[in-house]
């Protein structure tokens, strides 16, 4: 599914994983050295990035902080046994994503985006998927406006992204 996605990799220089580290930290406070990307910009989606983790810069008249046109959805990954990684149901949380975005207005990220961008993620990061029962890489796709301005009104520019966290 991921192949059909056209995808831009950056990678960080030296990763931050100290695979000791993966067994005691608290949730959501640790993050995979990558977050993948897309803008969505008059009616298109752009190039889907997976690039180093980092802080996002956001125009102070931001309508996703002014008139909280923002979403999330959360989901895990798991290592089995065998070293194999899966994700339970992204099909789920697509389609909850998608309801979501319908419900404040804003543009719906396709399934295949969706699921295609935990994929990719997953496998670009699957060193941060610990290992033994009770763990997982939490997995936290989300969107905003970007739109630029004051005024009540659905929004025409937004941001996916999709970072990710062993927990």
């Amino acid at each position: 599914m991921v192949s059909a996605l056209e995808i831009r990799v950056s990678r960080v220089e030296r990763s931050r994983l100290d695979p000791r580290a993966l067994n005691d930290l608290p949730f959501g406070t640790y993050f995979t050295d990558h977050m993948l990307e897309v803008d969505y910009h008059d009616g298109r989606w752009g190039t889907v990035e997976i690039k180093p983790y980092q802080p996002l810069l956001i125009e102070p008249s931001n309508a996703g902080i002014h008139y909280g046109q923002s979403i999330f959805e959360g989901l895990k990954a798991y290592r089995h046994a065998d070293g194999s990684i899966v994700t339970f149901r992204p099909h789920m949380n697509a389609a909850r994503f998608k309801r979501s975005a319908r419900r404040l207005a804003m543009a719906e990220v396709p399934d295949e985006l969706f699921v295609g961008s935990i994929e990719a993620l997953v496998r670009h990061d699957q060193d941060w998927v610990p290992e033994g029962a009770e763990k997982s890489l939490y997995l936290r796709p989300f969107m905003f406006s970007t739109e630029v301005g004051l005024g009540v009104r659905p929004g025409n520019a937004y941001e996916y992204l999709l970072i990710a966290s062993p927990a």
